[in-house]
Formats: structure tokens, sequence, C-alpha cells
């Protein structure tokens, strides 16, 4: 099993190139940073959280800033979006963002994507957000082709372009792993069709999550594909629910960790590492 953290990347937090460095000391396999671009001041949208939206939705960094600079202090680290925000995304640059994160770093970018849930945000971007799935869809399905050909072309009812030439490529071949976030009624079906791992949030997915996993397997099998990899985000730091989780069939464990100053994140960063026995 692996193991990884999350933290919103703000402007008032540790900085990210001290947490990269201190998590590739300290054994950590992997280290993500969600996204918004925005917060619109309507607060229109209900938090999935329940109650009043935390500051650090509105202070985080740029996610692919952000890897860029882990990327330059650390060797081994990987680093990922959890999650980016396809459907806020011209999908010709962001597929230019991930390709270059990656081969800067040599081949150590998670693309972890998802449909989010501020439908405010969305509608800044010019997304409606009952239609963000299939845009998300067409974009990833654009992205691979712009990754994996010399002359890309993609033409859908959302994207649309003639061919186009795009370097550099991914260094992961054939390109970074797709990372679908939530545990929606549709969600494994997306893992199968342009999926290439699954990453559910551990404490909304509660007593279910190994009957999906088995069901994600099954799926895999019934389509030809190999096992799934799955991460869990928000995962209890606990030797215990790390146990559960590795019986379950759960290949990566990420905890969260508050957007807070070094004095707060180093320790919890040590203590994280202590349960998973780095």
């Amino acid at each position: 099993m692996q193991f990884g953290v999350q933290m919103f990347p703000t402007d008032y937090a540790i900085p990210v190139t001290e947490l990269g460095k201190a998590c590739e000391d300290l054994g950590f396999e992997s280290v993500f940073f969600p996204e918004h671009t925005h917060i619109p001041t309507s607060r229109r949208t209900p938090w999935p959280g329940g109650a009043e939206l935390p500051m650090e939705y509105s202070h985080t960094l740029d996610p692919f800033v952000a890897c860029g600079a882990v990327a330059a202090v650390t060797k081994t680290l990987k680093f990922g979006t959890g999650i980016c925000l396809v459907m806020q995304r011209d999908p010709i640059t962001l597929a230019k963002e991930v390709a270059s994160v990656d081969f800067l770093s040599g081949g150590r970018f998670l693309f972890g994507i998802g449909g989010g849930w501020n439908e405010d945000e969305m509608e800044n971007h010019g997304t409606k957000p009952t239609l963000r799935w299939k845009i998300l869809r067409e974009r990833i399905l654009a992205m691979k082709e712009i990754w994996t050909n010399d002359e890309a072309e993609y033409h859908g009812q959302f994207v649309d372009f003639n061919p186009i030439w795009s370097w550099p490529k991914p260094a992961q071949k054939p390109h970074p792993p797709v990372l679908i976030g939530g545990a929606g009624p549709r969600t494994l079906e997306r893992v199968i069709e342009y999926g290439d791992g699954w990453m559910p949030i551990g404490g909304r997915t509660g007593a279910i999550l190994g009957a999906k996993i088995v069901e994600l397997q099954q799926m895999a099998k019934a389509a030809g594909r190999d096992p799934i990899p799955v991460s869990v985000f928000g995962a209890p730091p606990s030797k215990e629910a790390i146990e559960n989780f590795a019986a379950m069939g759960v290949e990566r464990v990420i905890f969260g960790l508050r957007p807070q100053g070094a004095e707060e994140v180093i320790p919890a960063l040590k203590r994280y590492a202590g349960v998973a026995e780095l």
C-alpha cells in the first residue's frame, strides 16, 4: 500500500516546497492539491461538507503551479491534482499543463479529476452544471488524443478541433494516470470508460466502499481490463482503518492535512508517517 497526503495549497499555509520536501523525507509516496479557481460571493451552492465554507476554498493556489514547485525541490515524490475541475478548463491548454509538469518531473504526475460541486463557480466558466460530466468526458478523451498523437484531432459535441501539433508529450506512457473522483451512480462506469483509477472520499463512501471496489473489479474484468487501482481520500490516521482499507483492496491511502503553518503541519505529517509505519 502507498501513502499520500492532501492539502489545500493556500497563500497562508506552509509553502508547498517545504511541504513537498517534508513528505519525501518522511517516506510518503505522494501529495495531492485540490482546485478552485474562485468562490462566487453569492454562496448559492451549498457546500457538501454541510457547514460554513472554510476559508481555504477561496485562497487556494493553482494546483499545476503548486505541482511544478514541488517537482523542482523533490526527486521521487509523486504529486497530483485532488481533484482538477476539468469542466472549468480549456482542454488544449490543460493537456499542455499536464504534459509539461509530467515531462519536467520525469513522470511523477497523478491526474485526479472530478465533477465538482460549486454550480455558480462552473457557470462563471461557461459550464452548465447539468452537462459537466458530459463536458468532462469529452475533454479527457480529447486530451488523450493530444498526449498520444503527433497530429491530434477530436470532434465531439463540446470539444471540436481539427489536427493540431502539441508538445511536449507526457513522460509517462501513454499518459499520466487519470484518477476519477466521486462515488455517484455512474462513477464506476466512467472509471472503466476513460479512467485509470478510482479515487473516492473514504468518509463519504463509508461502509459501501468494499462492495463498490468488488463491483469495480468485476466491471474491469468484464471489460477486459486489469484490476483498477483504488485510492482513498480522507483516510483516518489509524492502523485499524489502514488494515480495513487494505483488506478491501485499496492501493493508496491519502491523509488530509489542514492548510496551516509548518509548526502544525510537520508534526501532523510525522504522526501520519508513524501510523503508516513509513
